[in-house]
């Protein structure tokens, strides 16, 4: 076997830039499918996660788009749509209800932000209940407010290096012209918390003039309990729009899909190119060969032999190309992710391309079995070689 091999890669080194093309192809159509794999796999990740760390699996907002109802959620939109604060009532008598906590939103022009200005969120929240459903965030600076009244924020971590606050500082709400205390900076999460400015729930009710408003009401369901029973409970409640987390996930991997298709149209291009570079390389090494091959015939090779001779040339170039892809797109994760972002509709926080040993494995089998039905044809045509008519043909 270890000379068969010798023999194989050897013929591969006679046409050195016609080999090395052809592993440039395999290698590009190896990368592309590492990459859509991992961009699978990143992708649901890192919405399970966003979707997670909301802290809540139901969100209700006043009636109207439940899409922007998820931007608003998802991505901190300014589209508010406001409803009553006795909602929170209704919905808390519901027994399938574990925790529920009121949030009121603001967006503020603020003219001091880069040339044309820009927008500051405000995030009215419980003190009593919002931390809980948000056990995840971190402190980096300070803690919570505990007074639903008090002139104090607390700080997402893009919005105090916006803003260059820390804890102590004063921060002037424009427009209102209200000073409040930052009391606290959270940890960069990688979520829109980071650039939120978070505010007592009273406090911006009476700021904003919206005492009795809200626009949204997160609720966490106990484990027992059936989400979409509570759901149906909560349709009945007039002048609310009821979005489910697990809603907002469908409908965006149902936006996200026609990207996918699209990527695995050009990996299925990739694919069969490579299949079809990799055919021609070794069948035109095989018509070259056809005295060298004639000549081993006629020394007692058989069909079988030279076959698998021209068949391991073929699994040489793949598991070269392959090899060389899957590096390939480990170095260039970073960059593939830059480049989603770009293309997709919404791209949650996190690495969107998440690459491990299981998918690297995966590209190989994948790669090797291309080389097993790529090399079939021309080791087939190799093993029917007919010694005398091979050399003659080549003497004449």
């Amino acid at each position: 076997m270890i000379n068969i091999f010798q023999v194989a890669y050897k013929n591969l080194l006679r046409k050195k830039a016609r080999s090395a093309l052809t592993i440039v192809g395999i290698a590009l159509a190896a990368w592309v499918l590492v990459s859509l794999l991992g961009f699978n796999r990143g992708y649901e990740m890192s919405l399970n996660r966003d979707i997670d760390n909301l802290g809540f699996q139901i969100l209700v907002t006043a009636k109207g788009c439940p899409y922007e109802a998820a931007t608003l959620m998802l991505k901190g939109g300014t589209g508010l749509r406001y409803m009553k604060a006795d909602v929170v009532a209704q919905i808390s008598k519901e027994p399938e209800v574990d925790e529920i906590t009121p949030m009121l939103m603001q967006a503020v022009f603020d003219p001091n932000k880069g040339e044309s200005g820009g927008y500051s969120a405000y995030l009215g929240v419980d003190p009593a209940t919002f931390p809980k459903m948000k056990s995840f965030l971190e402190f980096k600076q300070g803690k919570w407010f505990t007074d639903p009244e008090a002139l104090e924020a607390v700080m997402g971590y893009e919005a105090a290096e916006l803003e260059q606050r820390e804890v102590g500082d004063p921060l002037l709400i424009t427009e209102k012209n209200v000073e409040v205390k930052v009391v606290g900076i959270l940890k960069r999460t990688g979520t829109q918390d980071d650039g939120t400015i978070f505010l007592p729930l009273k406090m911006v009710q009476k700021t904003f003039d919206k005492t009795d408003d809200l626009t949204g009401i997160g609720i966490k369901v106990k484990k027992e309990a059936s989400i979409s029973k509570l759901e149906d409970k909560l349709y009945q409640l007039p002048d609310v729009q009821v979005v489910s987390m697990s809603q907002v996930k469908q409908t965006i991997m149902t936006l996200v899909s026609t990207a996918k298709v699209m990527v695995f149209s050009i990996a299925l291009i990739a694919i069969l190119i490579s299949v079809v570079g990799v055919v021609n390389t070794i069948l035109m090494s095989v018509m070259e060969r056809l005295q060298e091959i004639g000549i081993l015939k006629s020394m007692g090779a058989t069909a079988w032999d030279i076959f698998k001779l021209i068949w391991l040339e073929t699994l040489i170039l793949c598991i070269s190309g392959g090899v060389i892809g899957a590096f390939f797109a480990l170095g260039t994760a970073r960059l593939t992710d830059v480049l989603i972002r770009r293309l997709l509709p919404y791209a949650p926080s996190g690495g969107l391309v998440q690459i491990n040993p299981s998918l690297v494995l995966l590209t190989f089998g994948i790669v090797i079995l291309i080389g097993l039905l790529s090399g079939v044809y021309p080791s087939w045509k190799a093993g029917r070689v007919r010694p005398l008519e091979a050399i003659r043909s080549q003497v004449e």
